[in-house]
């Protein structure tokens, strides 16, 4: 059995540095898979969504869902991330009691958001419904937020399995085959696709809980009190914010297009939308067991641990979007038709919200930490971030009216507002959690520049070749040129580790 460097005996830090480590790849192997998974489900719905329903149904449920989803993380009061800190501070308490305490105020006012939506419509369809059908969207809003609750209770147990299915299996899986089932029933199809996706919310929602309750149980001499109830809202505030802000940023570009362009418009931008933010899905491989790791090492004060986590992370995540950007940006006209010809005016749009995820990278492993150690410092930064975006944004709609441009240079404007948004707030939190910490936390490095290079001249060279032939061969191509120079010459062995199945036993 090969020794780690610098390993330690049961009080010391090295080795459990390593262990962290460890157990940081190993969800991340376990939540990658799950990427590929989702990636394999969701391309057959967006296909569906966009040859069946067309891009004007698809632009009038993407703007619901915004709504939707917003309220519903809202309603889960920041639990996705801040129920691992009640847990490890609650060792005394039964852990079913006290995620039972989150599920109950979730569903309160989750239930209570859903009534108003149900009775008043117009913000989920300003511009009406096809079929009082519609409204069905809102019964997703307490299965939303349960489900990231109860998989935030698994991710503490390390369990990032269990995401897994219902994240990138089920709920993905349920909705392209809901979605196609429901088009070929006349009653039914004019409101397909908002009821494909409220079937795959509670398909995910019953994965979900079927382990939690065979993990925790149910919970005993659970009392629950007001006052406690009200003392746990008003902390999880800053952190339910932080998240809605975070995840708003993601879809006020899709929100403000709304105001300015066509229900077809949007059902374009969101198709690119749909595909750019499967480099996301990346960071959500390693958030589920970065907010346990790091909640473990701030107990001990070790920030040189966690510093050293989110350098590692970030750059796995960072190497990872960036290669999955290329592939999918460079032969983007290609991508965009595979929808239709009429998508293909949103490759403009898809190149800036690729280029967009990938400058997130630094602000999302930053946050991981912020919102434990500065949460009301770091709300402020994204509140003013998601205020930047919209300000931005809405001034290049403006400055496109003045112009007269069509609704796709509208598109490619408010995916460009959000590309600087980002970036900036990147460099912000990434400044802040350094200073707090006490050591350097960038996570870019000089080779991925020289890794991009030649795939570029690969995926450029693809172009020239027949669509399906560029897309069959070009995106392999891409990734295969940026993951050998990536692996060769920017992977060392601390960065290895992620592809090492054997490396807990070897920590040992």
């Amino acid at each position: 059995m090969t020794a780690i460097p610098g390993a330690t005996g049961p009080g010391g830090g090295p080795k459990d540095e390593q262990g962290d480590i460890a157990a940081l790849a190993k969800g991340g192997r376990t939540n990658f898979l799950g990427f590929l998974l989702r990636l394999a489900a969701r391309l057959p719905f967006l296909f569906i969504a966009g040859r069946l329903y067309g891009a004007e149904a698809t632009g009038r449920f993407a703007y619901a869902l915004v709504v939707v989803e917003l309220i519903a993380l809202v309603c889960a009061l920041g639990e996705k991330r801040g129920l691992a800190q009640r847990l490890a501070e609650g060792e005394k308490d039964r852990p079913a009691n006290v995620v039972f305490d989150g599920l109950l105020l979730a569903f309160a006012f989750s239930t209570i958001a859903a009534l108003v939506l149900w009775f008043v419509p117009v913000p989920m369809f300003p511009n009406g419904m096809a079929t009082e059908s519609d409204k069905l969207i809102v019964l997703a809003i307490p299965a939303y937020a349960l489900t990231e609750i109860v998989l935030a209770a698994q991710a503490y147990r390390y369990d990032i399995a269990t995401t897994v299915r219902a994240r990138a299996v089920v709920e993905p899986w349920t909705i392209s085959i809901m979605a196609g089932v429901f088009f070929f029933v006349a009653a039914t199809r004019e409101s397909g696709l908002i009821l494909a996706y409220v079937a795959s919310i509670y398909a995910g929602l019953i994965t979900g809980a079927w382990t939690f309750l065979r993990t925790y149980g149910l919970p005993r001499r659970w009392r629950p009190h007001p006052v406690k109830m009200g003392r746990m809202t008003a902390r999880a505030m800053p952190l339910a914010t932080a998240d809605a802000v975070e995840w708003g940023t993601r879809r006020m570009d899709l929100f403000i297009l709304g105001f300015f362009a066509s229900e077809a418009a949007l059902g374009v931008y969101y198709f690119a939308q749909q595909i750019a933010s499967l480099p996301q899905k990346l960071k959500t491989s390693f958030e589920p067991i970065l907010g346990p790791v790091i909640t473990k090492n701030l107990k001990t004060k070790n920030y040189g641990a966690i510093a050293q986590q989110v350098r590692q992370v970030g750059f796995w995540i960072i190497a990872a979007q960036a290669g999955i950007a290329l592939a999918l940006g460079v032969p983007g006209e290609g991508v965009m038709g595979l929808v239709g010809p009429e998508y293909v005016g949103g490759t403009g749009a898809l190149a800036f919200l690729l280029v967009a995820e990938v400058v997130a990278a630094l602000a999302v492993v930053s946050e991981a930490a912020l919102v434990y150690v500065a949460r009301v410092r770091n709300l402020w930064i994204s509140i003013g971030t998601i205020a930047l975006q919209a300000a931005l944004t809405v001034a290049v709609m403006i400055l496109i009216d003045r112009l007269g441009l069509s609704d796709l240079f509208r598109a490619a404007g408010a995916a460009a507002a959000l590309m600087v948004a980002l970036g900036i707030a990147s460099l912000v939190k990434a400044w802040l959690l350094s200073r707090i910490l006490g050591e350097g936390i960038n996570n870019f490095r000089f080779v991925l520049i020289w890794a991009a290079a030649p795939a570029v001249v690969v995926g450029y060279a693809a172009t020239f070749l027949p669509e399906w032939a560029e897309l069959l061969f070009g995106i392999p191509a891409i990734l295969l040129t940026y993951g050998w120079v990536i692996w060769h010459r920017g992977f060392g062995p601390e960065d290895r580790v992620l592809f090492r199945k054997n490396i807990a036993s070897e920590s040992d």
